[in-house]
């Protein structure tokens, strides 16, 4: 069979003449019409009939057009796969895993560098507890793993941690939340709701001995592992949330949230852990440097200057 003779077939049917067909064809009429013939021949009985001045599908003309319909359908599906599939033969895979007590919004920013690595990278990220990422690691099912806390020492996998950069911890409030409890950071917190990070996570157990060690007793109404959870109940107004200082900028537009303060002497610190002691891996390149120079640049930098002024 003809593909061709059926695209013209299909064409006139759904347009509902030869004259229309052959205008979105850019052929003749008289072509379009031997062609349709020609498959009308080989199918073995006429496609059309005159009903007045329109042409009119016949019994077998309706059975072909649904198949031309099917036919032309895969054809267009084939196209689709060959060319998704060219694509991801392209792509070079890039499998994170990213530790659940990480910041959403840090881990972003950490993972987003590897998408300008040429080639055209494809990234597979999972979230879990850091023990079963570093699990995964051992096994070459994951390329890094982005954590708040180096290997620990208790974890039996060959693997190598590579500092990114720190961030102190900022306090921040719905407008509401921060008019009902005024007053000076940070004994604004004493018996105020308050959002923690969850009891597992490096930065929550210094956070408690930070409370302790300044006599504050904020009332804590929720725990998260998951900090995206967190911000939400931070933009309702549930409780001083507690976000990266290195964001502030970035959460306060996002969240609609006031910047209450920012917690000294504690901070929260980052790592990529992966099985290369000497980064070679394109896109744990893009991100260590990004860390390093654009996202905590700032805080590196200012870091040095009040070791500077110490010293001065």
């Amino acid at each position: 069979m003809n593909y061709k003779h059926l695209h013209y077939f299909m064409q006139v049917a759904e347009s509902g003449s030869v004259a229309a067909a052959s205008r979105q064809l850019n052929l003749t009429p008289q072509t379009v019409s031997a062609q349709i013939q020609l498959l009308a021949e080989r199918l073995g009985g006429p496609l059309f009939e005159k009903v007045g001045r329109r042409l009119q599908l016949t019994e077998t003309g309706e059975l072909a057009l649904d198949y031309a319909r099917q036919i032309f359908s895969l054809g267009s599906e084939l196209e689709a796969a060959v060319r998704q599939s060219a694509l991801t033969a392209r792509l070079l895979e890039f499998r994170v895993g990213v530790a659940d007590a990480v910041p959403k919004s840090i881990a972003y920013h950490l993972v987003e560098p590897a998408l300008s690595v040429e080639p055209p990278v494809r990234i597979v990220c999972r979230e879990w507890r850091l023990e079963r990422l570093l699990a995964e690691l051992a096994v070459h099912t994951l390329d890094l793993v982005i954590s708040d806390s180096p290997l620990p020492p208790t974890v039996s996998v060959k693997a190598f941690s590579h500092a990114l950069g720190r961030s102190r911890i900022g306090v921040y409030a719905a407008p509401a939340l921060r008019a009902a409890w005024g007053g000076p950071f940070p004994e604004c917190l004493n018996g105020a709701p308050l959002l923690m990070p969850g009891e597992d996570s490096a930065v929550g157990r210094r956070l408690h001995g930070w409370f302790k060690a300044r006599g504050l007793r904020p009332s804590i109404v929720g725990e998260f592992d998951d900090s995206a959870l967190a911000q939400e109940f931070g933009r309702e107004g549930v409780g001083f949330y507690l976000g990266p200082d290195v964001l502030a900028g970035e959460i306060q537009a996002r969240l609609q949230v006031d910047a209450v303060g920012v917690i000294d002497g504690v901070e929260e610190q980052f790592y990529a852990i992966s099985i290369e002691r000497r980064i070679t891996h394109p896109c744990v390149l893009a991100i260590t440097r990004a860390a390093r120079a654009e996202l905590f640049g700032s805080t590196l930098a200012s870091r040095r200057g009040r070791a500077a002024a110490r010293k001065g």
